[in-house]
């Protein structure tokens, strides 16, 4: 028994040696020492100092910890509010702390002291948690008066964990290419949701707590901290929004591009850290084909906010920097963040307000990637290609030493691929309670058809799908389908119950996103509407054959399936479809069979 347990022993010896060398980082490229002024930024007193403060921003504290702070911090400073803003599907409380000068308690305080107010949001996906500490840093500092100007002049909302069963599902190897902290939660939630896919179909608890929050608050600013995936460069805190060129809120992306990114990337150097641009390669194995200038879909928080016409940053710490130096770039951020707020109100509501009644005759759904690119500079990190023995194809190796790209190419997502014209409104039929309640969580303004009006036809454009495919797999819990659409004119009744969108009001494009079934993030590529792919009344043969017969003796339809025969060998060849033929030419077919049940009102 003992020679067994010593043999064994000597196996996992390997394996054990390995992951603790994943664990220290050894497997990631080489590093850049950091010294930068943000490290003043810590405070020296112990009875000061967060949980991460007092491991040297080497770990990050769990839920309970974090909550036990941030309690203290509520109750030792007259202008910290902790409030629960939902509850996860385990039934944790997900928390917001509200920092504000005149001691608001509630959302509508916050709204009457006509103050901009910022919501930042951490741990959308849990493991990439620098935005906790972040925060948590910089709201000590303001209870403690060091900071307490930043929230003078501007509202703090403050979301410190916003997937919290994600985050403690938490161990020392679930992101591979992070460096930091050194417990880290999960990506997705207890569902394997991913929050950040979540924006416009809702099927999470913790979405739709902030989206209240943003109805509830009506923040000028949103802020979603995460922490990056893939190549190596020298920047440590790249962020982004949609570009003006393709931005549904293009006054908004202007004020980011022209007020909000030259003051926070001011600030971000001033105190040792390198701000830069999202990044994404066009190819990972060759980084210096340049990188892909994506326009964020409405599924994620900066497509989402772009679409509501709410400014919104996403932020990509780079993962291969250490957590330290992540933790106190962010901080910088979030200060910076609220200086400029501060400084430039009017110019950014100006920009909202016309973003906001703006009311386009047509919207662009889709956008692809221009074949012609842009350059810019670039401060990257050396690599070499080689072929792999294990794979047996080329891979890159990363040396960790600095380079220069003059001019780097840059590929934007910017050239219209699906646009639509936008109708006055679409009816969505009360049976569809689920997208009903979808709408109003949103926020969006919808009217409800009575009785009495559902005694009157009204008429109607209405698609029906000419095409579709289902994914082959679900994704984000839902099997999505895309489609192909014809439209013809109808005139119906509709029930009561039933809701009028009308897409004249400031979130008109919103709904245009989920309403018009050719948006890659719509209610219908989500499959909120699979059931119109069922067929459930079928007719017999026996029943079939003698109709087909007499609607031959009709010229016209005798050529059109004459034709058909000639022209389609797998009509010809299927003796069912052949029988379909007719039975859709009969009162008898559905015809609500791959009708899209929401109606458009031109």
């Amino acid at each position: 028994m003992k020679k067994t347990v010593r043999n064994v022993t000597k196996l996992l010896l390997p394996v054990c040696l390995s992951l603790s060398a994943v664990a220290n980082g050894a497997h990631l490229p080489p590093l850049e020492p950091f010294s930068g002024k943000s490290e003043s930024l810590m405070a020296s007193e112990n009875r000061l100092k967060t949980p991460a403060e007092l491991t040297d921003l080497s770990a990050t504290p769990n839920y309970r910890e974090t909550v036990a702070y941030i309690h203290k911090l509520a109750g030792s400073s007259p202008y910290l509010r902790l409030t629960s803003i939902g509850e996860t599907a385990q039934k944790r409380p997900i928390f917001m702390v509200v920092a504000s000068h005149d001691g608001q308690r509630d959302a509508q305080g916050i709204i009457d002291n006509h103050k901009p107010t910022v919501l930042i949001q951490a741990g959308i996906h849990s493991g990439e948690i620098d935005g906790k500490d972040a925060g948590l840093m910089l709201l000590r500092d303001i209870s403690q008066g060091k900071e307490l100007a930043l929230i003078q002049k501007v509202n703090l909302l403050f979301i410190p964990i916003l997937s919290a069963d994600g985050h403690e599902r938490s161990s020392r190897f679930n992101r591979v290419n992070q460096r930091g902290p050194e417990y880290m939660g999960w990506r997705t939630n207890a569902k394997n949701l991913n929050l950040n896919r979540d924006y416009t179909k809702l099927d999470t608890e913790e979405i739709n707590a902030v989206l209240k929050v943003i109805n509830d608050y009506k923040p000028d600013l949103y802020v979603d901290i995460h922490v990056t995936d893939g190549e190596d460069y020298q920047y440590d805190v790249t962020y982004g929004y949609n570009q003006p060129f393709a931005s549904d809120s293009p006054n908004i992306a202007t004020w980011l591009k022209a007020n909000f990114q030259p003051y926070v990337d001011a600030q971000l150097v001033k105190w040792g850290h390198k701000p830069g641009p999202l990044i994404f390669a066009m190819d990972k194995n060759d980084f210096a084909k340049g990188i892909a200038g994506w326009t964020a879909t409405p599924r994620f928080s900066n497509g989402y906010g772009d679409l509501r016409h709410l400014p919104t940053v996403l932020v990509e710490n780079h993962s291969l920097k250490p957590y330290k130096q992540r933790v106190l770039g962010t901080y910088v951020f979030i200060k910076a963040t609220l200086e400029i707020l501060a400084k430039e109100k009017e110019a950014l509501r100006q920009a909202i307000k016309i973003d906001s009644n703006t009311r386009p005759k047509q919207q662009v759904l889709a956008y692809g990637y221009d074949n012609e690119a842009e350059h810019i500079e670039f401060l990257g990190i050396g690599y070499e290609n080689y072929i792999d023995e294990l794979t047996g194809q080329k891979e890159v190796r990363w040396t960790g030493k600095p380079v220069h790209y003059d001019k780097l190419p840059v590929f934007w997502q910017r050239i219209a691929k699906t646009t639509v014209d936008v109708p006055k409104g679409y009816i969505v039929p009360a049976q569809y309670k689920e997208v009903i309640a979808s709408l109003k969580a949103h926020g969006i303004e919808m009217q409800e058809i009575d009785e009495k009006q559902a005694q009157k036809p009204r008429k109607v454009e209405q698609l029906s799908v000419s095409e579709f495919e289902f994914d082959t797999m679900p994704f984000e819990g839902r099997l999505r389908v895309n489609g192909k659409f014809s439209k013809s004119e109808a005139e119906i009744n509709v029930p009561a119950g039933s809701y009028y969108v009308p897409t004249n009001q400031p979130l008109g494009r919103l709904a245009v996103a989920l309403l018009q079934p050719q948006g890659s993030d719509s209610y219908f590529a989500w499959g909120f509407f699979n059931s119109i792919f069922q067929r459930t009344e079928y007719i017999e043969n026996y029943a079939v054959l003698p109709l087909a017969r007499e609607m031959l003796k009709d010229p016209k339809i005798k050529q059109q399936f004459e034709k058909k025969l000639k022209s389609d060998d797998t009509f010809a060849k299927d003796p069912s479809a052949r029988l379909d033929f007719f039975y859709k030419r009969t009162p008898y077919y559905d015809n609500q069979y791959l009708k899209y049940p929401v109606l458009i009102a031109r």
